[in-house]
């Protein structure tokens, strides 16, 4: 005997599509939703249903809705590493290597599958995010850098149309900051790095907007292994100048 087909409710409909936009990355964490009556008519529901929804959502944590300050995406949602962590990676510098190692393979994935499935709003916007890093670059505004290399990085993981290489990556942002901002520290006081760097990214933007998934990922593959490298020369560097300090103090340099 056939079961009689009940029709959704409108509220539970909205709710299929907000939490779709979010899985899909359309709403991010953190982000504020349209004024209501904008959003019940985007939808073309009445503001009731829109409530509801909202309501629903709300409760399972997703959405968050301040008073007089509007309806926002939880950012819990992507704090799945979290400010305890990211003092401990900050305590510990060969923490450093071990962020670099998984970088490495997870932007390589990234650069692989964006080259292989972006479409053209995808390369126009990873383009857009690669010419506000460059802008930064030529200004040597670190911090505005730092977050410019972000950016950049999670327009390739937007690029994959892999949810899971998505979220990870937008669940890492804190992380991906501090260890960018801690890397160029570091390396970015050596010319010659700081140049190469940036023309890794270059190499990387090119390979992706041409479509070429091999290429994508030798790219990134390519400017991880130099980023660890002048990182460990730096270390090295680092080293020789704390022995002569020593042996300044052990053995001072009399006065002629």
């Amino acid at each position: 005997m056939y079961q009689k087909i009940k029709p959704a409710k409108v509220s539970d409909v909205i709710v299929e599509q907000l939490e779709q936009m979010i899985v899909e990355g359309t709403l991010s964490p953190g982000q504020k939703l349209p004024p209501e009556r904008e959003l019940a008519k985007q939808f073309e529901v009445s503001r009731p249903s829109l409530r509801e929804a909202i309501q629903q959502l709300a409760a399972k944590g997703i959405l968050e809705s301040l008073q007089g300050g509007g309806t926002y995406v939880s950012k819990k949602l992507g704090n799945s590493l979290t400010d305890p962590l990211l003092h401990l990676m900050a305590s510990y510098p060969e923490a450093q290597y071990d962020l670099l190692e998984y970088r490495h393979a997870l932007d390589g994935l990234c650069a692989y599958y964006a080259a292989l499935r972006s479409t053209e709003l995808d390369r126009e916007n990873i383009l857009k995010k690669h010419q506000a890093l460059q802008a930064c670059h030529d200004k040597k505004q670190l911090t505005q850098e730092v977050i410019a290399d972000v950016e950049f990085h999670l327009a390739i993981a937007e690029a994959t149309h892999n949810l899971v290489l998505l979220h990870m990556m937008r669940a890492m942002y804190d992380l991906l900051k501090q260890h960018i901002n801690e890397s160029l520290k570091d390396i970015y006081p050596q010319k010659i790095n700081r140049n190469n760097i940036h023309d890794q990214h270059r190499v990387l933007l090119e390979a992706i907007i041409s479509g070429d998934p091999e290429k994508a990922q030798a790219a990134s593959h390519s400017h991880f292994v130099l980023v660890e490298e002048a990182l460990l020369e730096q270390g090295k560097e680092q080293t020789r100048i704390e022995r002569s300090l020593r042996r300044m103090k052990t053995y001072p340099i009399a006065d002629s």
